[in-house]
């Protein structure tokens, strides 16, 4: 069986953690999730989000390309919740253009990004999750978690407009995307199935197109 690294990528709420807990489950992959608890810089940063920000995109930077490159050398399959690419494209820029990331520090960051992940290996697969902003709200309302009190719509519905610049470029490896605001893969089993089949199929390059009758 080939070995594959996947990614999960998608706004906060959109379901990512879970997905890839299921999927590594199912699959028998190997998963790996993002760095909050031995985090030395979060607790700095929400305090004072203009001093720290630099700091904390370095840190993420570092931290995700050694889990990067960790995935792509495990003989086994695996899949990480949050990719390297999502860093720049969407969690610095958003900083930069609220202002709590200097031009010149994001600029610094930027270069730094493109020399670490031009050196990376290419995942086999993205799976871009996608909901609207109100049902991710909604979900982030629900789970209740300290640090994500002060998110608003307005905050989430420009991490979207970046995730939609981001992936109409993005050309280093098939991605999938998948609606989730209507996918309950935690409790629906039909729906976990179809998305494996789904992940599955773009693994092994397959395509099928239907047309309907009489067209």
């Amino acid at each position: 069986m080939a070995k594959h690294l996947v990614l999960v990528a998608g706004n906060i709420g959109a379901g990512k953690t879970s997905l890839t807990e299921r999927l590594g489950e199912r699959l028998g992959w190997r998963t790996a999730f993002e760095s909050v608890a031995d985090n030395p810089y979060l607790s700095d940063f929400y305090g004072d989000m203009g001093k720290w920000s630099f700091h904390l995109q370095v840190f993420f930077l570092g931290h995700r390309a050694d889990q990067h490159l960790a995935l792509a050398q495990d003989p086994q399959s695996t899949i990480a919740d949050r990719s390297i690419y999502e860093d720049a494209y969407i969690f610095a820029r958003a900083l930069h253009h609220l202002g709590n990331l200097s031009e010149r520090d994001y600029l610094a960051y930027r270069r730094l990004f493109d020399i670490v992940t031009n050196s990376l290996p290419s995942p086999d697969l993205l799976i871009y999750l996608r909901a609207p902003v109100s049902v991710l709200m909604k979900r982030i309302n629900r789970r209740g978690r300290k640090m994500e009190s002060g998110i608003t719509e307005d905050y989430l519905a420009l991490l979207e407009s970046f995730y939609d610049d981001w992936i109409e470029v993005f050309d280093i490896c098939p991605v999938l995307t998948i609606c989730s605001d209507d996918l309950d893969f935690v409790h629906k089993k039909g729906h976990l199935d179809i998305v494996v089949q789904r992940i599955q199929d773009k693994l092994a390059g397959k395509e099928v197109i239907v047309f309907p009758e009489n067209s």
